[in-house]
């Protein structure tokens, strides 16, 4: 089953752009991660607030909180397609870096995806 691929754009036949089912989970996953609770206005909570992390200082405590608040959203959001075993969340320089492993539960495959926002 074909979806509609994540950021929107025409391919090039002129048509809406589709991608499979694996990877729209992917696109998914980092719609959870770097929208902004409040950001979309029929669902207000929508999000992890992972963006508002960014410019805080750097810790153990905020990583490992940074960390649980990430997992919980995409379990909050997603759990009905995926299972998260493990986020993974860096700051270095400019650039903020996520790194999810989880089990694709349609198929039970383990997937690892990596994403990265400069800030």
């Amino acid at each position: 089953m074909m979806q509609i691929d994540y950021p929107f754009h025409i391919d090039g036949r002129g048509r809406t752009a589709d991608t499979d089912q694996d990877d729209h989970i992917r696109d998914l996953i980092e719609q959870v991660l770097f929208t902004t609770p409040g950001e979309r206005v029929n669902r207000p909570a929508f999000g992890s607030g992972l963006m508002q992390l960014v410019f805080a200082p750097n810790s153990d405590e905020l990583a490992t909180a940074t960390q649980f608040m990430v997992q919980g959203a995409l379990q909050q959001y997603l759990s009905d397609l995926i299972q998260v075993l493990n986020v993974k969340v860096e700051s270095e320089a400019a650039t903020l870096q996520v790194t999810v492993e989880y089990i694709v539960l349609r198929n039970q495959q383990k997937q690892v995806a990596r994403f990265s926002r400069e800030v």
